[in-house]
């Protein structure tokens, strides 16, 4: 293991979407603030370049996600995995860290460095199925039973006591919004993942009942054409910071959900992909996220859109998994 000046380890991150850029930026900055050295790594995918640059931290992009038919996705992850190889070919990394990156979790299992990941989607089975078998380490919410990934070879897990999203959005300041209000916020069904195959998105249809209680902005995963009666914007969005603001947010249960819980904003989750264990946990926490059936949604928010909850107290009490991301490569795994 190669000892940097000062002790300083060399870490590396992989970020394959939006939510990997938050979550790698927020552990670079505390193994920064120890004295490590951190490479942060990326693909072209939808919002990884413009919230890298909105978060301020260099990211060096590899390859991008193509997922148009099995064989582009098979083709441009060996393609980042033959890249990473020659990056890393001579000076290897201490360790590689990563929210379930099947690039990183291949390359660093060949190039023999220990692997950290974190995890929160047990019905990714493809995704979890290729990465979690190489993994040293999982850091998940004691939310998720761990025979959920021990199915999948994990050997080692560590639970924290929270989700994911509390490592940016605890001690996050909303920026303010040019929205009228009420602002209604819908997320579109990620339709292009492994997981969602064959399933139903159901939220644009929802998006336009709820026009009669609002402005409703409309988040498409690809396409930012027109809807009829929705904003539909033209460019990246800070979605943490429109959930705080927000008087209301729609999704099928991903992770703007539980940002917009997390920082007490009305969230209601479409029943699409089965049991959420971190949904779940949300709610009964305390948290406003509330999961129900696509017919259920309007009446549901006619009852409580615009409605705040005060969960700053709920929110100090839950874990970081930076902590634990930070304690497993102090104590070497």
């Amino acid at each position: 293991m190669q000892i940097l000046k000062g002790d300083g380890l060399k870490v590396w991150y992989d970020a394959c979407t939006g939510k990997h850029v938050r979550y790698g930026v927020a552990i670079a900055q505390r193994l920064k603030a120890s004295g490590h050295e951190v490479i942060l790594t990326t693909r072209k995918h939808p919002d990884t370049l413009a919230l890298s640059k909105l978060l301020g931290e260099k990211f060096k992009v590899v390859g991008k996600y193509s997922p148009s038919s099995p064989q582009s996705r098979l083709k441009e992850s060996l393609k980042r995995q033959l890249a990473f190889c020659e990056m890393f070919e001579n000076e290897p990394p201490d360790y590689a860290v990563s929210h379930g990156s099947i690039d990183l979790c291949r390359v660093a299992f060949g190039l023999g460095v220990p692997t950290i990941s974190t995890a929160d989607a047990p019905h990714a089975i493809a995704a979890n199925k290729l990465a979690l078998p190489l993994v040293n380490v999982l850091i998940a919410s004691k939310a998720i039973p761990p025979r959920e990934y021990e199915s999948f070879g994990v050997k080692r897990i560590v639970q924290f006591d929270g989700v994911d999203e509390v490592a940016w959005v605890k001690g996050y300041k909303a920026r303010p919004d040019e929205y009228e209000k009420p602002l209604i916020v819908v997320r579109q069904m990620e339709t292009m993942a492994s997981y969602a195959k064959g399933k139903h998105d159901a939220t644009e249809q929802i998006a336009q009942k709820l026009v009669s209680l609002g402005n409703v902005m409309f988040i498409p995963r690809y396409s930012r054409s027109s809807r009829r009666g929705l904003i539909v914007p033209q460019k990246f969005v800070d979605s943490v910071s429109l959930s705080a603001t927000a008087d209301l947010v729609v999704s099928v249960g991903g992770t703007i959900s539980r940002e917009a819980a997390l920082q007490g904003t009305l969230s209601i989750v479409i029943r699409t992909f089965g049991a959420s264990y971190v949904n779940d946990y949300i709610f009964k926490g305390g948290f406003p996220l509330f999961t129900v059936e696509p017919s259920e949604a309007l009446k549901l928010a006619k009852k409580y859109v615009s409605r705040k909850w005060d969960v700053k107290e709920r929110l100090e009490q839950l874990e970081n998994p930076v902590d634990y991301v930070e304690k497993t490569i102090r104590e070497k795994l």
